[in-house]
């Protein structure tokens, strides 16, 4: 299951950035680009450095980047953009051939807004593209959502359900697993994707969960059942521990609503191909 983030996109002659070493693939996606989305400007940069003298000159709605540039990483390129986009949020999509191994060892970065897997094809990208800047429509993922602050509860599930998920809330861990248990009773599993808070009033935490969700009595893994865990701990080593013990990534508070979707839609997009490729 999918999900399309709302993004601030208006143009009608949107600015699309595309990186890659290859002359050839820029060359294609250019033409597919424009068939696809009249009035697009495609910025074609070969080089890391090219691109960061575009993003200099003028506004970009989406970049998309290959992970192995000819002068840097693409994770690199994206990792600048954050730290020096004069733009609010820009969209940034990596197209790789071995993205799923990056997945799989956590190397795709919260810089990252989603990823594609160049071996579906050029034509195939330019409808990914599209999809971003023009939006057909919506689809909903199911969250299970642990917090035990009803005020925190409220205004995260306002934010969520804004943009079209769908919110199962729960104020313990317990109250989670019991949900767990019955779905995987059922044969299902309980969510597309788990929300927690570290710290909970009950007698169990969020690390708790991370325990319980990945061990021995449910063994679902990062691609099966996405993990996102809410922190106000800025200390490293805390953080470090819950990524080791399952969280696929962290989201600070307070919750800053972009950055909290992005973070959702990247984790069900990961879990969806993950599944799909575990189905084959």
């Amino acid at each position: 299951m999918e999900i399309s983030v709302t993004r601030h996109i208006s143009s009608e002659n949107p600015r699309v950035m595309v990186v890659d070493g290859s002359k050839v693939v820029r060359k294609i996606i250019d033409q597919l680009l424009h068939q696809d989305m009249p009035g697009v400007t495609v910025l074609s940069c070969s080089t890391g450095e090219e691109a960061k003298a575009h993003l200099a000159a003028g506004v970009v709605d989406l970049v998309t980047t290959a992970l192995r540039l000819p002068d840097m990483d693409g994770l690199d390129l994206a990792r600048y953009i954050r730290e020096n986009s004069p733009q609010a949020y820009i969209p940034i999509v990596v197209v790789s051939g071995d993205v799923q191994e990056r997945l799989m060892n956590r190397d795709i970065t919260a810089d990252v807004t989603d990823y594609f897997d160049k071996s579906q094809g050029p034509q195939a990208l330019s409808t990914f593209i599209r999809g971003y800047i023009r939006p057909e429509g919506m689809v909903a993922g199911e969250v299970l959502y642990v917090e035990d602050s009803r005020v925190v509860a409220v205004a995260t599930r306002r934010m969520m359900e804004k943009h079209g998920l769908k919110v199962n809330h729960v104020v313990s861990v317990e109250d989670a697993i019991d949900i767990l248990d019955r779905a995987k009773a059922e044969g299902r599993i309980a969510a597309d994707i788990i929300l927690t808070d570290v710290y909970l009033k009950g007698g169990m935490t969020g690390g708790d969960l991370l325990e319980v969700v990945r061990g021995p009595r449910f063994g679902y893994g990062k691609g099966e059942l996405p993990i996102l865990v809410m922190t106000g701990d800025d200390n490293v080593a805390n953080q470090t521990a819950l990524l080791r013990a399952g969280a696929n990534d962290l989201v600070q508070k307070p919750t800053e609503e972009r950055l909290l979707i992005t973070k959702i839609s990247f984790q069900l997009r990961v879990g969806q191909a993950i599944r799909a490729q575990l189905a084959r």
